[in-house]
């Protein structure tokens, strides 16, 4: 029979990923994806407490100000534009009209993040690119130009070497931290394009990317590389795999990486509770027509004795939101009165 595509088969991993392990996610939209689907099945995650970060500098800058758990971001590091309120360290979803309140959001995500970092069992970074953008005024290379004048910046590519140096000095910041010689890292390139310089450029910048985490991992025996990228142009190589833009993984695409990621990572006892976690979230999310039937309410008790077990196996995990629509008298058919 012939062959139509070429396929990645998921490595052995050295570790496994369980519920009780923490979590810290930095990086690209890609790492939203696969946060949203850790989140989903009830991981213990911390997911980019600036915001979407693209470049391994930035992602390096974030990680050495957390691990110093002191240093607050001050009026003087926020500059106006547009009517918003900006850090030149964060993504736009922190600028806020107000200054005060764009200082509150950040300084309340620096916090919370200082606290998890000092707990995280498994640090996952996921580079986007490695053209940046530094200012002009002092060669600070900024997350995000927030749309402000092109005059204000130098763009440029950053070398194999200088990701290279930077992230693993983060990383052995990270392991300091938390007082133990290492700990477990995940590196990957996301397969998201960036082609506003054109597609020859997108491509020399993901070899710089790939070329670092390969070197990451040599320095680092603890650092080990998920080929999302791979994935994507090797693997499912098809424009059918992308959103309507060309650029971003579609739906299916993040479900296949995430489906490799789950082979590659967690056990199997593992993945049959993601499996008992994914039925009970899919029925939290059904709107019966008919919720005064009898039918309706055994499946209604069915979903309240699995969500019992499950806590009962793993107190840790938090079903809230799933017992919230459980026990509402709008979805149970059950009157409150």
């Amino acid at each position: 029979m012939p062959i139509f595509r070429t396929t990645l088969v998921p490595a052995s991993s050295p570790f496994q990923i369980t519920h009780p392990h923490h979590l810290f996610l930095l990086g690209s939209c890609f790492t939203e994806h696969i946060g949203q689907k850790l989140l989903e099945r009830k991981f213990n995650i911390h997911t980019n407490p600036f915001g979407i970060v693209y470049n391994p500098i930035s992602m390096a800058q974030c990680l050495d100000r957390i691990v110093a758990g002191n240093q607050l971001f001050t009026e003087n590091e926020l500059f106006e534009n547009a009517g918003l309120w900006h850090s030149w360290e964060h993504h736009g979803r922190f600028s806020k009209p107000d200054k005060n309140e764009a200082l509150e959001g950040i300084n309340t995500a620096y916090r919370v993040a200082a606290e998890q970092l000092k707990k995280t069992d498994f640090l996952l970074l996921t580079f986007g690119t490695s053209d940046v953008f530094t200012l002009r005024e002092t060669g600070k290379v900024v997350a995000n130009n927030h749309k402000m004048p092109a005059s204000l910046f130098e763009q440029r590519r950053l070398s194999v070497a200088e990701i290279v140096e930077r992230t693993v000095s983060a990383i052995k910041s990270v392991a300091h931290l938390k007082g133990v010689p290492h700990f477990n890292v995940i590196l990957t390139v996301s397969p998201v394009r960036h082609i506003r310089n054109g597609l020859i450029e997108n491509q020399r910048s993901k070899a710089a990317l790939i070329l670092a985490c390969e070197e990451i991992c040599t320095q680092l025996e603890y650092a080990h590389y998920f080929p999302a990228y791979e994935l994507l142009l090797d693997d499912l190589r098809d424009y059918r795999f992308y959103a309507a833009d060309m650029l971003h993984p579609s739906e299916v695409a993040v479900d296949y990486v995430w489906q490799f990621f789950s082979d590659t990572f967690f056990s199997e006892k593992t993945r049959k509770l993601n499996e008992r976690i994914e039925k009970i979230r899919a029925a939290a999310q059904h709107r019966p027509f008919h919720p005064n039937t009898a039918q309706h309410r055994a499946f209604v008790q069915m979903q309240r004795e699995a969500i019992a077990a499950l806590k009962l196996e793993m107190p840790g995990l938090d079903f809230l939101k799933e017992e919230a629509a459980f026990y509402s008298p709008i979805d149970t058919g059950i009157s409150s009165s």
